[in-house]
């Protein structure tokens, strides 16, 4: 039986080292669907999931893993990938799917409103925030933002560095459905920080403008692949009502 949300998150441990058990690729795969599904700043969706089942692909990535034994040991593996580059390709496919959404007839003051409000949204705001030359241009707009920014709230976040890391945090709420997903079936996973990124585009064959978020170990633990207990910093450390 499938988990609940909340026993799931308590069940994902970062297993670093996994049985000789295979797994269902496509189980693995409807959880990269529940990926997909994730929440993503301006829905512009800048990402791309690997599923690697292939044994001499799995081999090299877990070299350029450094052959750490939550990737030599894994019975799969995820690669996310963040694609901050397919922004206007990604936008485009907003406004296409306005098009259709808002394609008929009868339509009301407040939907041609919202239509038009979403579509300049895409066609205006987010060329303007996204688009950069050698961050020059980023930092030309951080600058005129601050301005703007001391008579009342303004978005700050424009420069290349900024935008990246947008990116990349909606790529990193998209592994976390990924894992949690991966939990609720019963499926362990390790999200790896720790690989020679050049060399993992490489054997994926990705373009320049592609950037490696995490690689993620996929299977079913082993006794020994949970190192310990689960360590938190005290709850009440870290939350604040106010």
């Amino acid at each position: 039986m499938e988990k609940t949300v909340s026993e799931a998150i308590a069940y994902r441990r970062s297993t670093r080292v996994y049985k000789d058990d295979p797994i269902d690729i496509e189980k693995v795969k409807q959880c990269l669907v529940n990926a997909s599904l994730a929440p993503t700043s301006s829905n512009l969706q800048l990402w791309e999931f690997y599923h690697i089942t292939d044994k001499n692909k799995l081999k090299r990535l877990a070299e350029a893993c450094f052959n750490q034994s939550a990737a030599k040991t894994a019975q799969q593996l995820v690669v996310v990938v963040v694609r901050k580059d397919l922004w206007r390709k990604r936008a485009n496919a907003n406004i296409e799917f306005l098009n259709e959404v808002y394609n008929k007839e009868g339509l009301s003051e407040r939907d041609l409103k919202r239509k038009k409000m979403a579509t300049n949204y895409y066609k205006k705001l987010i060329p303007t925030i996204y688009t950069d030359f050698l961050g020059i241009l980023g930092y030309i707009k951080f600058f005129v933002f601050q301005v703007v920014g001391l008579f009342k709230p303004i978005y700050r976040q424009t420069r290349l560095s900024d935008m990246r890391i947008v990116a990349h945090k909606s790529a990193g709420l998209a592994a976390q459905n990924f894992m949690t997903s991966m939990a609720a079936i019963g499926y362990d996973t390790c999200p790896m920080e720790g690989s020679d990124t050049l060399r993992v585009k490489q054997i994926l064959k990705l373009p320049r403008g592609a950037e490696i978020n995490m690689v993620i170990g996929c299977g079913i633990r082993d006794d020994k692949g949970i190192y310990g207990p689960r360590f938190r910093i005290p709850f009440e450390n870290v939350y604040f009502e106010v």
